[in-house]
């Protein structure tokens, strides 16, 4: 490989959603982990930008839970040392999957976080020369040591009793944090420590020969635990890179959704009394004034003015995440009983209802945005094979004119699939009407019935069609019409076999005209004709990319949209559309939502 562009090739891709940023967060990982090579600084300064923003997406526990992944090569001391400098958790998985040398430790602990440092107390597979700096660090296990066995006589030894053993954790010494002060020098050796079973001698009262009873140990050992978060809790923590305040709570669970509140304002109509738990949020707020609608709606503003009751009023607030939104305000004018002066207003907000979650609507909408991504490339093969068929940038040759012309024509083919797919989901979902107009039904029948003869008569396949005389008047434009009869009768024709003739009769009342078709073969092996896969098989009929069930499904969310409706009944295939009334109007789901809907 002569040139590395894999971190720029990730830097190109931007993360659309959580599930993109976690996937570009373990490839930044997998290649900022290898030890230092040569290459562009400013390249690997947008990589670390990229980690940073990546960590607005991530919560705390999942970034952990990455590093925490086996496999990684933390090689890099600088992704390490940037790693040590995060959060507690991601720290300690930092720390834990490092592999360097000794020396690149030895480089690297001084400039640690004394609290990111004691996470290397806690492996065993340290080289010695990281060793050694931590003990020169005074770096020691922040676990309590094993308590004295009941049994055995707990002998209190002095500091010189044994040599420090470097390979074994020091024990714990609970003392206050600065009882001994801070060196100048991190590399400067710290001055001997207390000997363990130094803390809670004074309450135990006892020698170093006095054996220790049962109850004694367990409560010698509840002092220590006792002590050691006394001295702990007051000290903050420290070192090179000290954490931003509140940054502790990024693992507090979220509280529960905030639904209704009661509140009082005073006569300025200021909000100066709330329930406790939301006081902070919304104490000071002015109801009073008119704000273009964004704090508080005209009609409690009008209200406040004169004084009256305030029933189911809209108002929206801003502020906190918790109070942030859209809210409905009961509330009632109050005034003293001595002299009626008005001195503001109590009441109750209630979160506005929002709107029912419509899933058929938001995977209509996945879809059409699916749509749209995909007919960029489409569009732009069917673009290039034009100018290559049409010779625009110089002479072609035949065999390329050829090929060319055949990927224009399927690009066609698949761009007409796209809008049956778009046609459909904004059909069922509402989205879409039908253009109105005025049209004759039984005339575009009779028409269309003629050309698919003309395809049928080769095959010995026919229609029998039975029309009425009379016109059958739809209220679509005549377009509209056109389309939805083709779509039920050529996908019909299509599915006919060879010698198979179809019966067809259209009949008209006073309210509707209602097509009867029977159905082939092939689709009247179908249990649902509407899923149906089944396919023109080579004939010059073609019931579209997707089948005739597609078709079949397309035609009826038309004929539903227009007030009618397209069924299976038995093994005919009934259509049944609205004639036109005197007053020229069109019915629509919302006049017939039992007709539109099924």
């Amino acid at each position: 490989m002569h040139f590395d562009d894999r971190l720029a090739t990730v830097l190109r891709h931007r993360a659309a959603g959580e599930r993109a940023a976690k996937t570009q967060f373990r490839q930044l990982l997998d290649l900022l982990g290898e030890r230092p090579q040569a290459g562009d600084p400013a390249l690997k300064a947008a990589a670390y930008l990229r980690l940073i923003a990546l960590a607005e997406v991530i919560s705390v526990a999942d970034r952990a839970a990455i590093l925490s992944e086996n496999g990684w090569r933390f090689r890099n001391p600088e992704l390490v040392r940037w790693f040590g400098e995060a959060h507690p958790s991601i720290a300690g998985a930092a720390l834990y999957r490092a592999r360097l040398t000794g020396e690149e430790w030895a480089e690297l602990i001084p400039r640690l976080p004394i609290r990111a440092r004691g996470f290397l107390r806690h492996r065993k597979d340290l080289p010695e020369a990281a060793i050694r700096i931590l003990d020169r660090l005074g770096v020691s296990d922040r676990a309590l040591p094993v308590p004295v066995h009941p049994e055995r006589p707990q002998q209190i030894e002095e500091p010189e009793a044994r040599p420090l053993d470097l390979h074994e954790p020091e024990p714990l010494v609970l003392r206050p944090a600065n009882e001994n002060g801070a060196s100048d020098d991190p590399l400067e050796e710290p001055p001997p420590s207390a000997p363990p079973g130094a803390v809670g001698e004074a309450s135990m009262q006892r020698g170093p020969s006095e054996p220790a009873g049962k109850s004694e140990n367990i409560r010698a050992l509840v002092e220590r635990i006792e002590s050691f978060r006394k001295t702990r809790a007051p000290a903050s923590p420290s070192g090179d890179a000290p954490t931003l305040p509140l940054a502790e709570l990024d693992d507090i669970p979220q509280r529960k959704p905030l639904d209704t509140f009661s509140f009082g304002t005073n006569s300025e109509g200021r909000v100066d009394w709330a329930e406790p738990h939301i006081a902070p949020m919304v104490v000071g707020i002015d109801l009073s004034q008119r704000r273009n609608g964004t704090q508080a709606g005209e009609d409690f503003a009008t209200a406040f003015v004169n004084r009256q009751p305030v029933r189911g009023v809209a108002v929206h607030l801003r502020g906190a995440e918790t109070i942030e939104g859209e809210w409905i305000v009961d509330a009632a004018p109050r005034f003293t009983h001595s002299d009626g002066r008005f001195y503001g207003y109590v009441g109750r907000f209630r979160r506005a209802v929002a709107p029912l979650d419509n899933r058929a609507q938001r995977g209509a909408d996945r879809l059409r945005q699916l749509l749209h991504e995909l007919r960029t490339p489409v569009n732009a093969m069917q673009g290039y094979a034009e100018v290559i068929q049409q010779q625009v940038f110089g002479p072609t040759p035949h065999e390329y004119r050829s090929l060319a012309a055949s990927i224009a024509g399927d690009s066609a083919h698949i761009l007409a699939g796209f809008d049956e797919l778009d046609r459909l989901a904004r059909l069922e979902t509402g989205e879409l009407d039908l253009e109105s107009g005025e049209s004759d039904f039984a005339a575009i029948v009779r028409a269309q019935l003629d050309q698919l003869q003309t395809v049928l008569g080769p095959r010995v396949a026919r229609f029998d069609a039975r029309i009425a005389d009379r016109p059958a008047a739809l209220a679509l434009a005549q377009k509209e019409a056109e389309m939805l009869g083709w779509r039920v009768l050529a996908t019909l024709a299509g599915a006919t076999g060879a010698g198979e003739t179809v019966s067809l009769v259209m009949g008209l009342d006073d309210e509707q005209v209602t097509l009867r078709a029977g159905l082939p073969a092939k689709l009247a092996d179908a249990d649902n004709i509407f899923a149906s896969e089944v396919r023109s098989g080579g004939s010059t009929l073609s019931s579209g990319i997707f089948g005739a069930g597609f078709s079949l499904r397309l035609a009826r969310a038309e004929a539903r949209a227009a007030g009618g409706d397209l069924s299976r009944m038995e093994d005919v295939l009934v259509l049944s559309l609205p004639l036109l009334t005197d007053n020229r109007t069109l019915p629509s789901p919302a006049d017939a939502p039992d007709r539109a809907t099924g």
